[in-house]
């Protein structure tokens, strides 16, 4: 009887000897990295996919050194179903818990998106779907819902404009809705009460001021030029005269093919400011900060007209006749060269 006693206890000192050496060795491995390669890798979960199959992939890339103990830990931790779907850059100097916490809260690969001042939102799509971040067909259509537009704080029939040029960065995967909503939340946080006060002032709405500046935005590469930019078209709208934007034209021609045409000038569009008087129904691009506060605060001046000098910069002229001979100098003697 005592010798079946020892040798229980013996059994359950060996046992337990054992268990105790098994979590030594695990604690050891879930606090030691797999190797000393720093470059990431980008590991993909999709979703439902099993612990299994993220070891079997974690193991091929030699960011753990056990498969086993990988999915003991998680399981341990009571984690084995919390991982979520997404891409990681992860490396084989990260730790197993390092690991496994990237894939149970989230810490997915961010991909950088820059929206420059000025672009629109087709534009921005063709950035999207290059990226491969979402679907470009999706927010194109949201952009122009304005049901979405009116939840974002805006009646407008679309967030044209309203898209804030920065850069952002998302998951691959992130749904359009998600982006439209950063972009726009981002230009609300730039509207200030003094710049909707300035507005008042002007006697213009917030929408006006947007396709203003979204219009100066494209009139001029130098940001030294956007006030006075801005001053001429307060002038020129001051005095009912038509805008002639060029920029503007093109915005309403489908699938242009970069030759702005004198048949374009002439046909009708919402968007042909030769041919309508004030501004057109809405922004061209999406304008930054900078030209958004041109739009509010124009120099004072006299200029009703200028003219491209073919190296990024305009003159500006009072009088049409002062115009004409600019034209002159900077665009038909440089196209009869």
């Amino acid at each position: 009887m005592k010798a079946a006693r020892r040798v229980t206890l013996i059994l359950l000192v060996i046992l337990i000897a054992g268990a105790a050496g098994m979590w030594i060795d695990l604690q050891n491995f879930a606090r030691r990295s797999a190797g000393s390669e720093d470059t990431p890798v980008v590991i993909s979960v999709v979703s439902g996919q099993s612990l299994n199959r993220v070891a079997d992939e974690l193991s091929r890339h030699g960011i753990i050194s056990s498969r086993l103990r990988f999915r003991l830990l998680a399981h341990l931790r009571g984690e084995d179903k919390l991982l979520k779907a997404g891409e990681y850059a992860l490396a084989s100097t990260m730790t197993p818990l390092q690991v496994l916490d990237a894939l149970v809260r989230n810490k997915v690969l961010l991909h950088r998106l820059t929206v420059p001042e000025g672009f629109n939102h087709a534009q921005i799509a063709a950035e999207i779907a290059r990226l491969e971040l979402a679907d470009a067909a999706a927010f194109l259509s949201l952009v122009n819902d304005p049901s979405l537009a009116a939840g974002l704080g805006h009646r407008v029939a679309s967030l044209e404009g309203y898209l804030f040029p920065d850069t952002y960065y998302f998951p691959k995967g992130v749904t359009p809705r998600r982006i439209i909503e950063t972009m726009v939340g981002h230009f609300n946080a730039q509207l200030s009460q003094a710049w909707r006060q300035r507005a008042e002032r002007l006697n213009m709405t917030v929408h006006q001021v947007v396709t203003l500046a979204s219009i100066i935005e494209k009139e001029t590469a130098d940001p030294r030029e956007r006030p006075l930019i801005s001053s001429v078209f307060h002038n020129r709208l001051k005095k009912k005269m038509r805008l002639e934007s060029d920029p503007t034209v093109i915005y309403g021609i489908k699938d242009f093919d970069g030759n702005l045409t004198r048949n374009h000038l002439i046909t009708p569009s919402p968007y042909n400011t030769y041919l309508i008087t004030g501004l057109p129904p809405g922004p061209i691009a999406n304008p930054g900060r900078a030209a958004i506060e041109a739009a509010l605060f124009p120099v004072q001046s006299d200029f009703l007209y200028f003219v491209s000098k073919q190296d990024g910069t305009h003159t500006f002229s009072r009088t049409y006749r002062e115009h004409s001979a600019a034209v002159r100098k900077y665009q038909l003697h440089r196209q009869g060269q």
